[in-house]
């Protein structure tokens, strides 16, 4: 068994022989794999089918001793669960596939305790990178962040002052796009709901109230929200609680889909016709959105690109070729759909 699993060790490929086989350079395969906008594409295909054709796998203890880092880019989510993350995990893979990086993922359950302790878990070994879609602007967490012994990018929102680097969009610039839209439409009496007030919630909140008070219109009794993870079952609560309260709310901005579908059940549920009697706009423009009928009306965000670009962030700041910029803004889109289509 043991001569066996030395046997093993030996025969191993290395990129010395992926590199001798494709007649470069052990520095082009590394940039082929890590960074493949630096070798041309008919190089980096055949590169890349000889380290298939070989089964080359990446020796990861061998390049944290060379390059110190071991390859591992750590992303943090204060909910890996939710169905708006998804988008961004799907950019952030996509980008990594061609690389020899890896991905770790940790869920911080909205908590910042949590967040401070995934990030001393990562900076532990050395990565390669550090995505963060963070809760809070803790003191705490931003002195860690700002002494990151890699590449920091934090990603969703670009209001505040990035630590390193940061791609997303602005939320309350959202916010304020999706509640004067309501307006146009003749909405008066809009509601805010959704679940916790993070960072990107007070945000969206900052940017709704703002564009109401400057209507005349705000009302603090309006805005309704529960300190607890955003679901479906919970905009059917929500709207439930509203018009119970205020019976006279005509609209709801939604801090996501997930909360705009619920209302959207429980106004069927009451009989509540939509747009006419009651209008409804969500935020991120999942694919239900489209499909739900009436449609909804949303905020869409490039969560794919966010996550992709997020790695190319990082890739970039460890090469050494044109560093990336340090805030990305990549906007957003109102989608006007049936549940605020007032003619």
């Amino acid at each position: 068994m043991g001569t066996r699993r030395r046997r093993q060790r030996q025969e191993r490929v290395t990129l010395l022989d992926v590199a001798a086989a494709a007649g470069v350079s052990s520095i082009t395969v590394s940039r082929a794999l890590r960074n493949p906008e630096k070798v041309s594409p008919i190089l980096r295909e055949a590169i890349l089918k000889i380290v298939e054709d070989m089964g080359y796998v990446p020796d990861f203890a061998a390049r944290a001793l060379a390059s110190q880092n071991s390859g591992i880019i750590g992303v943090l989510s204060p909910a890996l669960t939710n169905y708006a993350f998804f988008g961004v995990m799907r950019g952030i893979e996509d980008r990594v596939r061609s690389t020899d990086l890896r991905i770790q993922y940790a869920n911080t359950h909205y908590e910042p305790a949590d967040e401070i302790k995934q990030l001393r878990l990562f900076f532990a070994q050395n990565p390669a990178g550090i995505i963060i879609a963070g809760v809070e602007e803790h003191p705490d967490v931003l002195d860690l962040l700002k002494k990151a012994p890699c590449p920091v990018v934090q990603i969703m929102d670009i209001t505040s002052e990035p630590t390193d680097m940061a791609i997303g969009i602005s939320h309350r610039l959202a916010a304020e796009a999706a509640t004067s839209h309501l307006l146009q439409r003749g909405f008066r009496r809009i509601a805010l709901m959704g679940g916790r007030w993070d960072i990107r919630s007070r945000r969206r909140l900052d940017g709704y109230r703002a564009v109401m008070e400057k209507a005349g219109l705000y009302d603090p009794d309006l805005v309704f929200s529960l300190d607890v993870h955003t679901s479906v079952g919970l905009g059917g609560h929500l709207l439930d609680r509203l018009l119970r309260k205020v019976p006279d709310a005509d609209a709801a901005f939604c801090h996501n889909d997930d909360i705009a579908l619920g209302a959207l059940f429980e106004c069927q549920r009451r009989g509540i016709r939509m747009p006419e009697d009651f209008g409804i706009c969500g935020f991120n423009d999942l694919e239900y959105a489209g499909a739900s009928m009436p449609s909804m009306t949303t905020v869409r965000v490039p969560r794919y690109e966010i996550g992709y670009r997020a790695v190319d962030m990082i890739v970039r700041a460890s090469g050494d070729g044109v560093q990336p910029e340090t805030q990305i803004d990549l906007g957003f889109h109102l989608v006007e759909r049936e549940t605020t289509a007032r003619v």
